[in-house]
């Protein structure tokens, strides 16, 4: 007992001693200000204590209640979220599995054998056994193990937040696609309205004599555009049908859930005037794209470590404690106890290389997930440039639009005005009002890109995860 006792000090002494490389997190430059517009009165430098919080929501900043009101839908129903969820509490669970080697094993055993000779003589024979085994981590194996799981656990919650963002900014580029669509129905019908009136009026004219000659081709031209226009409305109508289909499949509806809600027209959510962009070395912390490559990488470091604990002995205590007899009533019989404890000792002496062939793996898989590690942080940057160079060009745009929508609608009044007096022709009229058709519609599309560019953006610096606490969020339920 002495010398058990002294092996088993030696062991715990030596317990310590973890193989493997330890994880350093990587130390990766940023830059420190970006290269696009983000000096403009639309950024910020720096992102103060509000200004986070107003990212984490970034939603409300459209000050929209139906916004609003299908985001928080989404965020209790969305199926992509509820498997991102699933998949957690899975991380978690394989956690607890790795964990639980840490610890003595322990089962109960019970047998009936009976046994004879080829004359039909036997005997019966009872036993009831409680086996325990202890796999003392020496080398740190499957603390290595535990070290991928929790780094596991980590990416699985991150996985869960980038879900989170993309559900976030889906539904709002959806949402205002779908305001986008409603008001060039809006435009598309007064315009038809207009040149269904001034059809009407060419063909007054003609059937007056007030056009000179054979002027067939204004009346034609006058209902072509009709036509023109009127065909432009139903395709207008399918899209903006097809993306409320799109927002209920967000928030885990069929398809029809949501049409008397959301056909309705409303006006396009005005963006804010103001961003907080923050610096570049924030998308370290606020993109879950980011911190999920650097968990991948932690875990794929410890399982090196995993890897290389199977070049050395495994240690083990083992006991039993049990009784046996010929009879059930023997079982309890001081006489029939038996016990049994002592270590055990195994180590792969010849495995044909394949131990260092799994290690040689394990380093390739970190290499791997440093590589996409870097390469996640490109992404984000290039995300957040390119949202602002797009967010600063457009709104460039739409003030040239304005601007366009303006004067050809002054043209429009002039043209009507030359043409009622008989100074010009219904040609005027009809491409005065077919310039003003497409800069009205080029105007509704770019305060859409402004607002969805914002998104976008908002979506680069990895906002919106915020709003849920994966480790408490309850498992969601479809009926």
């Amino acid at each position: 007992m002495n010398r058990l006792f002294a092996a088993c000090l030696l062991f715990f002494l030596v317990a310590g001693c973890t193989v493997g490389p330890d994880y350093e997190p990587p130390d990766r430059p940023m830059p420190r200000a970006w290269v696009g517009p983000s000096t403009q009165p639309a950024t910020r430098a720096s992102v103060t204590t509000e200004a986070a919080a107003e990212v984490a929501t970034w939603w409300t900043s459209f000050r929209d209640p139906v916004l609003d009101s299908l985001v928080a839908r989404a965020i209790e129903s969305n199926l992509d979220l509820a498997q991102a969820s699933s998949r957690l509490r899975q991380a978690r669970a394989l956690r607890r599995i790795d964990a639980a080697q840490l610890y003595p094993q322990a089962d109960v055993n019970a047998r009936y054998r009976r046994a004879g000779d080829v004359r039909g003589s036997g005997e019966s024979l009872y036993d009831a056994s409680l086996d325990a085994s202890w796999e003392i981590d020496i080398f740190g194996g499957v603390r290595r193990s535990v070290e991928a799981a929790d780094a596991d656990v980590v990416s699985a919650r991150e996985d869960l937040r980038d879900v989170l963002v993309t559900l976030t900014s889906e539904l709002a580029l959806n949402y205002l696609d779908l305001r986008g669509f409603q008001q060039q129905i809006l435009i598309a019908r007064q315009n038809l309205d207009i040149q269904e009136q001034n059809a009407r009026l060419v063909r007054v004219r003609q059937a007056a004599g007030l056009i000179p000659g054979l002027r067939r081709l204004d009346v034609v031209s006058a209902e072509s555009q009709v036509a023109v226009t009127r065909s432009q409305i139903p395709r207008l109508e399918q899209a903006e049908r097809q993306t409320i289909y799109n927002i209920a499949l967000l928030l885990g509806d069929e398809p029809g859930v949501l049409v008397a809600e959301l056909e309705a027209d409303a006006a396009i959510p005005p963006a804010p005037a103001e961003v907080p962009v923050g610096l570049p070395s924030d998308l370290l912390r606020r993109r879950p794209d980011v911190r999920r490559a650097e968990a991948n990488l932690h875990a794929a470091t410890a399982r090196v470590g995993v890897a290389t604990a199977d070049l050395f002995p495994r240690f083990s205590l083992t006991g039993s404690l049990g009784t046996a007899g010929g009879t059930v009533k023997s079982l309890g019989n001081a006489s029939s106890a038996f016990w049994s404890i002592g270590p055990s000792f195994s180590w792969p002496i010849f495995t044909a290389g394949s131990i260092r062939a799994n290690i040689a793996v394990q380093n390739e898989s970190q290499e791997q997930a440093a590589i996409q590690y870097e390469q996640s942080v490109l992404t984000a940057l290039r995300d957040v440039e390119s949202a602002l160079v797009a967010h600063a060009r457009e709104q460039q745009r739409r003030v040239s639009l304005r601007e366009a929508v303006d004067s050809n609608r002054l043209r429009v009044k002039l043209a009507q005005e030359l043409y009622a007096g008989g100074e010009t022709d219904s040609l005027q009229v009809l491409d005065a009002q077919r310039s003003l058709f497409a800069a009205e519609e080029a105007l509704v599309q770019s305060d859409v890109t402004v607002a969805q560019n914002l998104v976008t953006l908002y979506k680069a610096m990895g906002g919106g995860w915020e709003t849920i606490e994966p480790e408490t969020r309850p498992p969601t339920t479809q009926p």
